[in-house]
């Protein structure tokens, strides 16, 4: 294993069945699905094996809504069994008592819901479903009850983008360790709202806001999340402040000092055993059926890829922040239809084209 790139975190899409038709699902999940049927307890477990001969990654049991398969938590124990860090990410809505001791006994250190709004019209509309909103309150309120960590993750779009300072205030009075916003990302059912993405200049000043209430923020860890961009905020709001930033981190995190990190310590592992580079990122580098975790992580061209900084092309190729920043290549892989070239949703003009072009005649 090189060194540099170790698998840290591990999203694993246990079933693609959900109860909910959210606008922006990658998978585009549904609550009966015929092509990509679950698979059995006994291959998950065969999986964490193999994944447990490699590395130490946190596996964080996704879906569709993995609280759908009876046998979430018997795949959570044997994960637990065997050393390795296993977390949940639901939408909250079947979370009850029960669940909830189940979460407990079966070793799941830390859980994920889903809140995309603070009032119920705004969440509801994202999640399309009522209730939704409901659902989510309420489970936080069970986690809390039983002593149960949990994460808020938050999808914005221009039709919830106002939203932002009010559902991070939410997040840290319904007692979250930590609130991640996400950025879309135009993949699965999330391609069907392109013309609702966040402009470019809106995207920096969200960027921008997020590093002046990061720095305020004592209790609740923060974490922009698909938005590698600003990584080179930090580094340029720091040089123009002379200080240095400090960033909490959270023990099950990947650790949160660089931008885009698909394939070089983060993957998914899909319902049908292909390893991605990301959640959002639908080409896979290889599949489980056929190859070891090991044998895709170190020898599949696709994660090689990612990780050679050199074959990076456009802006993001010429840019001073490329180790920092990288740019999402999930979304220029949706755009372009070319994971390598220049994240698409980047105002920001590199330095080395600034000069280039002042050289040059009108």
């Amino acid at each position: 294993m090189i060194a540099e790139f170790v698998p840290k975190w591990i999203a694993w899409e246990i079933t693609r069945r959900c109860n909910l038709k959210c606008i922006h699902c990658r998978s585009a999940s549904q609550l009966k699905v015929q092509a990509h049927p679950d698979f059995p307890t006994e291959e998950a477990f065969r999986i964490i094996n193999d994944i447990n001969d490699f590395a130490k990654p946190v596996i964080v049991l996704s879906g569709g809504e993995p609280l759908l398969r009876k046998d979430v938590f018997e795949i959570a124990r044997y994960g637990t069994d065997r050393g390795l860090r296993m977390c949940l990410a639901t939408n909250g809505t079947l979370v009850t008592d029960e669940i909830c001791e189940k979460i407990k006994s079966s070793g799941i250190k830390i859980v994920s819901l889903s809140l995309d709004g603070s009032v119920e019209s705004v969440h509801d509309d994202f999640r399309k479903q009522k209730g939704a909103f409901a659902g989510t309150i309420n489970a936080t309120g069970l986690f809390k009850k039983y002593g149960i960590e949990f994460i808020i993750n938050s999808s914005f779009t221009k039709r919830n983008q106002d939203e932002i300072p009010e559902v991070y205030r939410l997040a840290k009075e319904l007692g979250a360790t930590a609130w991640y916003l996400f950025m879309i990302v135009p993949t699965g059912r999330g391609e069907e709202i392109l013309n609702e993405l966040i402009s470019k200049e809106d995207y920096e000043k969200i960027l921008n806001w997020h590093y002046l209430m990061e720095k305020d923020e004592k209790d609740l860890l923060v974490r922009p999340t698909c938005a590698p961009h600003y990584y080179r905020i930090v580094l340029q709001k720091s040089k123009e402040e002379g200080t240095k930033f400090e960033r909490r981190t959270l023990k099950f995190s990947t650790g949160g000092s660089k931008g885009c990190i698909a394939g070089q310590f983060i993957a998914l592992i899909d319902v049908d055993g292909n390893v991605l580079p990301c959640s959002y990122f639908p080409k896979p580098a290889g599949n489980l059926k056929k190859q070891s975790f090991r044998d895709i992580w170190e020898n599949s061209v696709l994660f090689r890829e990612l990780r050679d900084f050199k074959k990076y092309k456009g802006k993001c190729g010429s840019c001073e922040y490329l180790t920092v920043c990288g740019g999402c290549r999930a979304r220029a892989y949706s755009v372009y239809g070319d994971y390598l070239e220049e994240e698409p949703f980047c105002s920001y003009m590199p330095a080395k084209l600034r000069a280039r072009k002042a050289k040059s005649p009108d």
